[in-house]
């Protein structure tokens, strides 16, 4: 782990030397990241330089604001390797991206007795939409169950995908026990039943490198602000034999060829799919992002991420009355640990820590069906990111250690 370049690109986030944030641990990059200079200064360059509403101008400034726009396109086809641009949709994050393809292809091809198969471990975002296809459809929910010790979704549990199956929606990386399901191996079995497979890729695209044509995915999604990028801009990736043939999500200017006063005909792909003013900025950030990532390298994430976590992970289990949720093997969490400690809830650890500088989440995490699976309602995380560092790991061991103490129990 190379300490030194990890403090040096901690320079580039703002956040960690402003005079509010002296001192602070941030552990809570699965649910938002922090975003660079750069990302920043690409934002503030757009609104200072090339503001215009994109794709509708005839003059400069427009087209410049539209060349942005399709560039930042191209910069995220090329970052998770899809075939051509025109197969990135820009949306406002996974949630609605999940969303338009239940609306659109879910819809479309899910009819009575039909199922959908997703996993025990999927974020709400990767349910609600396939509920509501099932409820208006007359399909099934099926869903994968995981080993409640590793994370790991049995080989048996895939013959639940099978002649029914019309679409198996299932999460690269777990957001709660930061398990990396086999999207490639389920992908080729979700085929062999003519099945499509929607992979939630939010925990997974900001931490590996994600190609979609390896794994053979039908659709991708991911959010921007968990990637460095900033809210409110996401994406989806979908094959074009699929994005031809599905309906608009929404509707309104600019995803329109002609309008009558009775009908309508439609632009082509992606702009179908992207109504009324489009986030221009927002996308121009996520280019920037993506180049940063592009630059350290998944590499160096990964490198830094996993001394990182074991450093955790060891300490951690060093320390009486915690209990570390998932796999035993800290290689296998992708930079989220998730915790318990005895007698004392996961919120009141959350705010004890959050007296400290220390940054976690706690509660659910969106994950309500695997708490429950889990038998484990509620509880703490820590998640970490490249920059992360080892003072900020030692820091949160040592508070950690006395929250039991502080909640008034003497051990």
């Amino acid at each position: 782990m190379n300490n030194a370049l990890i403090n040096e690109l901690r320079k580039d986030f703002p956040i960690f030397s402003a005079k509010e944030n002296q001192g602070l641990v941030y552990f809570d990059s699965a649910a938002t990241s922090q975003r660079p200079q750069c990302v920043i200064d690409a934002v503030s360059d757009f609104y200072k330089k090339n503001n215009a509403n994109p794709l509708r101008g005839l003059y400069d400034l427009s087209q410049r604001a539209t060349d942005d726009y399709e560039n930042a396109r191209s910069a995220v086809a090329k970052f998770i390797n899809a075939k051509q641009s025109e197969e990135i949709i820009f949306t406002r994050n996974a949630s609605e991206s999940l969303n338009l393809i239940a609306y659109t292809y879910g819809m479309q091809n899910v009819n009575e007795g039909d199922e959908i198969v997703v996993s025990i471990m999927e974020h709400h975002s990767n349910i609600l939409p396939w509920q509501m296809v099932c409820n208006a459809k007359k399909a099934k929910l099926v869903w994968l169950e995981c080993d409640k010790n590793t994370g790991i979704i049995p080989e048996s549990e895939y013959t639940k995908i099978n002649s029914k199956t019309k679409i198996v929606a299932i999460t690269y990386v777990s957001n709660v026990l930061g398990t990396t399901n086999p999207v490639k191996q389920i992908a080729e079995i979700a085929h062999k039943n003519n099945a499509v497979i929607v992979v939630d890729g939010a925990q997974a695209v900001p931490h590996k490198k994600v190609d979609v044509q390896e794994i053979d995915a039908d659709f991708l999604v991911f959010s921007g602000h968990k990637l460095l990028a900033p809210m409110g801009i996401g994406a989806v990736y979908g094959k074009m034999k699929h994005l031809e043939k599905m309906p608009p999500f929404l509707r309104g200017g600019e995803m329109i060829e002609y309008v009558t006063r009775d009908s309508a005909t439609f632009a082509e792909v992606p702009h179908k799919f992207e109504a009324g003013t489009v986030n221009a900025s927002g996308a121009v950030g996520l280019k920037a992002a993506c180049d940063y990532i592009n630059k350290i390298g998944f590499d160096f994430i990964k490198e830094t991420e996993e001394g990182l976590t074991k450093m955790l992970f060891e300490g951690m289990k060093n320390i009486p009355h915690i209990h570390l949720i998932g796999n035993p093997d800290y290689r296998m969490h992708s930079g989220i640990v998730t915790f318990t400690i005895d007698d004392v809830h996961p919120h009141d650890i959350a705010s004890l820590l959050d007296s400290e500088k220390i940054a976690i989440r706690a509660g659910h995490h969106c994950a309500q069906p695997l708490g429950s699976y889990l038998n484990v309602p509620a509880t703490a995380r820590a998640s970490l990111y490249f920059y992360n560092t080892e003072d900020d790991v030692q820091i949160f061991l040592e508070k950690i250690s006395k929250i039991r103490n502080w909640a008034g129990y003497k051990d």
